[in-house]
């Protein structure tokens, strides 16, 4: 859909939790969709519900990875969705618009709780435990890497690849939009896939 781009900062060296593959094999593996992307999900939302992706067929997805401390890249990305979404008018109802954290220990429900609202009130925020985030970031070949700004816990940030995914009504990936995609660009690649399919 658009060439692949990766927001990755010069990293201190990981202490905890990362992808198990190089950011330059998932990008390649994304950008030439060489491999299947997405799949199954079981996610706590900010409420504590307890969401699959099968929650949400029936509408288009936006899924987008990242995490809540995130300093420029995510909340501009998020704002653009959120913009996206109040473009699209009655469509927007067509649409569910994920933010799935790559941060689980820091973002957790009560904290997403808090966060998604800024960006739009139809955002949904998933955690949940490092193993079910895992697996998610690993079906959607996301790039992330924790690594430590400090001397304490919780000084660290989460390397990552931003990418924005766009998943059809049955659950099937269609394309990917680059970190920077602005809400009009976002509205007229989604637009299409929202004409001429009848609702489930």
């Amino acid at each position: 859909m658009a060439a692949l781009l990766l927001g990755l900062w010069a990293a201190p060296p990981v202490f905890a939790q990362s992808s198990t593959r190089s950011a330059a094999e998932l990008m390649d593996a994304v950008m030439w969709n060489r491999e299947p992307i997405g799949g199954p999900f079981r996610l706590q939302d900010q409420t504590g519900k307890t969401r699959t992706d099968a929650d949400f067929h029936g509408q288009l997805m936006l899924v987008y990875f990242g995490f809540t401390y995130c300093p420029d890249i995510c909340p501009t990305d998020l704002q653009a969705i959120g913009l996206a979404m109040d473009q699209l008018g009655n469509d927007a109802a067509k649409v569910q618009p994920l933010f799935v954290t790559l941060d689980p220990e820091r973002d957790t429900v009560e904290h997403l709780a808090q966060y998604v609202p800024l960006f739009h009130p139809r955002l949904i925020g998933l955690t949940g435990n490092i193993k079910d985030v895992s697996q998610a970031a690993d079906a959607y070949r996301v790039y992330y890497k924790r690594v430590a700004t400090g001397d304490k816990p919780n000084d660290y940030t989460v390397d990552h690849s931003a990418f924005i995914y766009l998943v059809d009504r049955d659950g099937k990936y269609l394309g990917f939009f680059p970190p920077g995609t602005d809400a009009p660009r976002l509205v007229e690649m989604i637009r299409p896939h929202l004409i001429g399919k009848a609702e489930h």
